[in-house]
């Protein structure tokens, strides 16, 4: 099939331009899975906020077909440095910043007992001890920040984590498994709720099949229809480097963005990777990293202590890695205004 075709196939309306909508139909419609999830994610990218017209469609393929990196070279970090200058522009336009009031705009509570009730009912009271002795241990803080110098980044807060591919490759217990997933997606839609279009937010999407790519459902009546991303197909936020990452940071901190807060999941892997990946990329004089475990979540099993680590928990011991490589590991994230 060539480029043509191939637009002719997506192009459901028949009007010359293929929208977003257009590429989740027509996912449907031919099936597209795995093998078509790289693709499927640079067309979402690529569409979210205007359609995408022949031209541009096989312009785009066109440079895709010729790039050694594929849908993850030079069209991506196109797109990534338009939205860059278009999101600057707003910015300048706007303003980024407002002046701090002191008062209270978010601040999760109990976060801890809470996270302890739900492992001793999915994961088992060995789980749950070993998760309290943790904390104990580590004796984390409470992070204050003002929300006007503070960006917070979501590591990919999909449903394919909760209720997709991700989920089901768990097996029998994969609903059980992924529970601490849900209660930190379900802090992260409170936090959003009361912080979006107030502070600087973005969020990282792995390439799933299309029917495991969209926002978790705790999200999806909160963020924008155009809301944008990284699109992230390792555990490091700034892979590939074209994603346009890289970029957004240098203009938090040319704007005066001094503190990045993260969450997301999972806490073991793709948090822990990308946040100490943020830590060595970025000068420490330029930018905090934080990343509060009040949004974030990992398997219920990985709570548990295993021989692997020395007895501690894969959780633990990726909160002593993040701290080993300079990041604030916080217990949880109080945002002031």
């Amino acid at each position: 099939m060539t480029d043509e075709e191939l637009f002719e196939e997506l192009d459901l309306e028949g009007d010359g331009k293929l929208s977003r909508e257009e590429v989740r139909g027509a996912a449907r419609l031919f099936g597209w899975h795995w093998r078509e999830a790289p693709f499927y994610a640079l067309l979402d990218f690529l569409t979210v906020r205007d359609p995408l017209d022949r031209d541009a469609f096989l312009s785009c393929m066109g440079q895709v077909a010729g790039d050694p990196q594929g849908v993850y070279g030079q069209v991506l970090i196109r797109e990534a440095r338009e939205w860059n200058r278009a999101r600057a522009r707003g910015s300048d336009a706007e303003g980024t910043t407002r002046p701090g009031t002191g008062g209270i705009l978010f601040r999760e509570g109990k976060g801890r007992d809470a996270l302890f009730c739900l492992l001793k009912d999915t994961a088992g009271d060995t789980a749950a001890v070993d998760f309290a002795h943790a904390m104990d241990r580590l004796e984390l803080p409470v992070y204050r920040t003002q929300s006007d110098r503070t960006a917070l980044l979501i590591i990919d807060p999909q449903r394919s984590f909760t209720d997709g591919e991700w989920m089901l490759s768990l097996g029998p217990s994969g609903e059980r498994e992924t529970l601490p997933i849900r209660r930190a997606f379900d802090t992260c839609a409170r936090l959003l709720e009361a912080v979006y279009h107030r502070m600087e937010v973005m969020f990282t999407r792995c390439p799933f099949p299309p029917e495991s790519y969209g926002w978790d459902q705790r999200l999806e009546g909160i963020l924008d229809a155009g809301q944008d991303y990284f699109i992230k197909p390792s555990n490091n936020v700034l892979m590939p480097p074209t994603n346009g990452f890289r970029e957004w940071v240098d203009a938090l901190m040319g704007q005066g963005i001094k503190t990045l807060v993260m969450g997301g999941c999972t806490l073991n892997s793709c948090v822990r990777v990308s946040a100490c990946a943020v830590r060595d990329a970025f000068p420490t004089e330029g930018v905090d990293v934080v990343v509060d475990l009040s949004l974030c979540g990992a398997r219920a099993s990985n709570y548990l202590g295993s021989p692997q680590f020395n007895g501690m928990s894969p959780v633990e011991s990726a909160i002593l890695q993040m701290q080993g490589a300079g990041v604030v590991v916080a217990e949880s994230v109080e945002w002031l205004m």
